[in-house]
């Protein structure tokens, strides 16, 4: 199956990237099934974030009270436009846009998808049991 992504969340991927480089930018994906429709960015709380990153924890809980409360994706639309925590996302400043052998060291292996943003190149994901597993993904306007 393909994983849908808005084109509104790949050009805020590419930016996030941007904005942080040359320190690695992190946060939050949302979405349904295979749909990522926004992101949530988060603060890198690792302490070498040049190289490493570390979502902020209270972003991620406050992520997942909002999916369970049907709050909305943060942007005012509220439950009517519910998203879930779909996975994560990260960028590689000097690396290329797959798994580090430290994203492989920390995944858990608990099914969500992770982007990876490395220059203007964008790839996705799929954290499980058996390590990372490339996804395919369309462009879609929202």
């Amino acid at each position: 199956m393909t994983l849908r992504v808005t084109r509104a969340v790949i050009e805020s991927l590419l930016e996030q990237a941007r904005a942080a480089h040359p320190e690695e930018c992190c946060g939050i994906l949302l979405g349904h099934g295979e749909a990522i429709t926004a992101i949530r960015p988060a603060r890198n709380v690792h302490p070498m974030p040049a190289t490493h990153f570390e979502i902020d924890p209270q972003a991620l809980i406050d992520a997942h009270r909002a999916a369970r409360d049907g709050a909305g994706d943060g942007d005012g639309a509220g439950a009517g436009n519910w998203q879930e925590v779909a996975g994560y996302y990260h960028s590689h400043p000097r690396g290329p846009a797959s798994p580090s052998a430290t994203d492989r060291a920390s995944a858990s292996g608990d099914g969500r998808i992770w982007a990876i943003v490395a220059k203007s190149d964008i790839r996705f994901w799929r954290d499980g049991e058996q390590g990372f597993a490339a996804l395919s993904y369309s462009e879609t306007d929202g």
